[in-house]
């Protein structure tokens, strides 16, 4: 599922990226033009058709037009713990776009990204969207909301947060979404309710794929009642003639994505444009372009109104509604999801 670039990767590189990919446990799918300025981008699931159909062509369509050099892509998607593991281990990527801030974090911490993202545009978040329910078609078992998915008998498909940033998002939105309706009714924020509940949800999950696009894939396949994903997944399966409806819950969080620069693994010669294209993914084109593909744009909110099919969220919430991933994670996703939700199923 990998692939390469004659003119940018010998044999021995090869070698270690096949080696890389087969001890993740995952081989991600890639694409490749030959010929020009290479860039190769590894990006969590969910970003491949924005990429592939839009931003990449436009972009190469600009900077052809504008310094008469060819530019291609090489793409790798997989859940965005294991894209960041890879490149950890040795692929060269000189791209990412994470899921989560703190698998950009991780790329730092290992000597891999030296320039810090919160620097660019926006903190170097590039789109967002929020975390819905997606159910059959007439909602036959009649989930409005997140604690309907703890009810005997549903059966949950559910991302695993070992591989995947979404399913981090995916657990945060559940717990947060007690919380943030428990404030809202009645001053003070119930930890119990929420932990309590997201107990009894993870009891009904049946399946955890190893990233939202997995999960995705399974329940088109016809596996659970419902599944707990991007906004932008369900809505793309609605497009596609999926027998599927989106349920909104009341309180969900938005999910905010990171691009970084690999710096370490880009050459001199190419740094001006894998800057530029970095860039470009907040001019008005490529955010247009994210919304074209159901993400929400982060530059202009009007761009967002561009497309009827994006949901109001009652109570939205963000990572900083928690003290933001150095908090998260350590309190919620190890101290309340890995200690006291998935060691007691």
């Amino acid at each position: 599922m990998s692939a390469y670039i004659r003119d940018r990767l010998a044999f021995p590189r090869i070698a270690v990226l096949v080696v890389a990919l087969f001890s993740s446990g995952c081989l991600p799918k890639t694409s490749v033009q030959s010929g020009g300025i290479p860039i190769t981008l590894y990006g969590f699931s969910i970003m491949k058709e924005p990429l592939e159909k839009a931003i990449y062509p436009a972009f190469a369509t600009k900077w052809k037009a504008e310094h008469g050099q060819d530019v291609h892509f090489v793409s790798s998607f997989a859940g965005s713990e294991t894209v960041t593991n890879q490149i950890l281990q040795g692929v060269k990527a000189d791209m990412a776009i994470l899921s989560i801030d703190r698998d950009a974090q991780r790329l730092m911490q290992g000597g891999f990204v030296t320039t810090d993202w919160h620097n660019f545009p926006f903190k170097g978040i590039v789109n967002k969207t929020p975390f819905i329910i997606l159910v059959r078609k007439g909602n036959p078992k009649g989930i409005h909301d997140f604690p309907d998915l703890a009810r005997p008998g549903i059966k949950v498909i559910h991302p695993d947060p070992v591989s995947s940033g979404g399913a981090q998002w995916s657990l945060l939105a559940i717990y947060g979404s007690e919380l943030k309706k428990s404030e809202a009714r009645t001053g003070t924020a119930d930890k119990a309710k929420a932990l309590q509940m997201l107990k009894a949800i993870w009891k009904n999950v049946i399946s955890t794929p190893g990233s939202a696009r997995e999960a995705r894939t399974q329940f088109e396949t016809g596996s659970g009642d419902a599944l707990v994903t991007y906004e932008l997944e369900g809505l793309s399966m609605k497009a596609s003639g999926g027998n599927v409806d989106l349920v909104i819950p009341e309180a969900t969080i938005f999910s905010e994505h990171p691009a970084v620069i690999i710096d370490k693994n880009v050459p001199p010669a190419n740094r001006p444009v894998v800057d530029a294209f970095l860039q470009y993914l907040w001019s008005d084109e490529a955010q247009r372009d994210f919304v074209k593909f159901h993400f929400r744009a982060v530059t202009k909110e009007e761009f967002n109104q561009e497309n009827s099919d994006l949901a109001t969220i009652k109570l939205p919430f963000y990572i900083d509604y928690f003290g933001g991933w150095d908090k998260a994670y350590p309190d919620i996703i190890e101290g309340i999801f890995k200690k006291q939700v998935q060691r007691t199923k």
